[in-house]
């Protein structure tokens, strides 16, 4: 097994080359006062590849013909994956008072509706979007899509798997733990097959603006705690890509602690009756013909 001693000490040089790197790969930032952390979550997989130095692991990142499966690997260890299920509770009655009843009424003819969590770590936010669609009865036989991606393809895992402990229901009343999961055995809870059918899960690195492009037109895109571990380039172009999927009035919801100045000046701040929320402004052309004729 590989052991770290001071040969094999990550450089400034080195640091900086392989920050980058995970930047321009991910959008995730280290930054000078993060190298301790950066050097510790990395020795492991210098081991897993017989690699005796970081210089060396960096190359192996720009030209092995596995760098792809490894920097995939990297995202496990680096990403951070703190959620529980009606996290940030007051944007989600929001969401459950204003927004669905507003998507009820502009997709009446289509009769559907497509939400992407984006970021979705374990799957408690997605599973909690399903649950409140359910709630709501306001989507009765309609074609529901809620999509949930993430870099992390082992929190994947566990979204797919859709089984919890007491930690994620920090903040969920018993009534939705009695209708929407099935307790196991071992104390854990199963998600339930009518919320799990709403879903899909699926890997998404949100600096690929092409594969992003495959989504479709998106009603609602919650990107919550995400955006702070990007640095500002990369905020910027994860926001664009969000804007492109979204319709004229789709909307964007971020994380209380996030917030969109110096970053984008393309969507609307709209306040709604417990939060505040951004949406796409319908473009200037659709005003247009909208306007009635005098």
């Amino acid at each position: 097994m590989f052991e770290k001693d001071e040969a094999f000490a990550l450089s400034d040089d080195v640091f900086r080359l392989l920050r980058d790197l995970i930047r321009d790969y991910s959008g995730i930032y280290f930054d000078d006062s993060a190298r301790y952390l950066l050097e510790k979550r990395l020795t492991a997989r210098l081991g897993t590849n017989n690699i005796n130095n970081y210089r060396d692991y960096y190359r192996y990142l720009l030209y092995d013909r596995n760098r792809e499966d490894e920097l995939a690997a990297i995202m496990d260890i680096l990403t951070v994956n703190e959620t529980y299920f009606f996290r940030e509770k007051n944007q989600l009655l929001s969401f459950s008072e204003e927004i669905l009843p507003e998507l009820r009424q502009k997709n009446r003819n289509s009769r559907k509706l497509r939400i992407w969590s984006a970021g979705c770590s374990t799957g408690e936010e997605p599973y909690t979007i399903g649950i409140l669609i359910l709630e709501s009865n306001l989507f009765k036989d309609w074609d529901i899509e809620i999509l949930g991606s993430d870099i992390n393809r082992r929190v994947l895992q566990a979204a797919r798997r859709g089984i919890y402990r007491q930690n994620s229901f920090r903040c969920l009343e018993r009534y939705y733990i009695n209708k929407y999961f099935d307790p196991l055995p071992n104390g854990s809870f199963k998600i339930l097959d009518k919320v799990k059918r709403l879903l899909n899960f699926g890997y998404l690195n949100l600096l690929d603006g092409v594969k992003m492009g495959f989504l479709g037109r998106i009603d609602v895109v919650f990107c919550r705690n995400a955006l702070i571990y990007f640095d500002m380039p990369s905020r910027k172009k994860v926001v664009e890509g969000f804007y492109n999927v979204l319709p004229d009035d789709g909307y964007l919801l971020l994380g209380h602690a996030e917030s969109l100045i110096n970053m984008s000046t393309a969507f609307a701040l709209k306040h709604l009756k417990r939060d505040l929320v951004y949406q796409k402004p319908v473009s200037s052309s659709q005003r247009m013909v909208s306007c009635p004729k005098r």
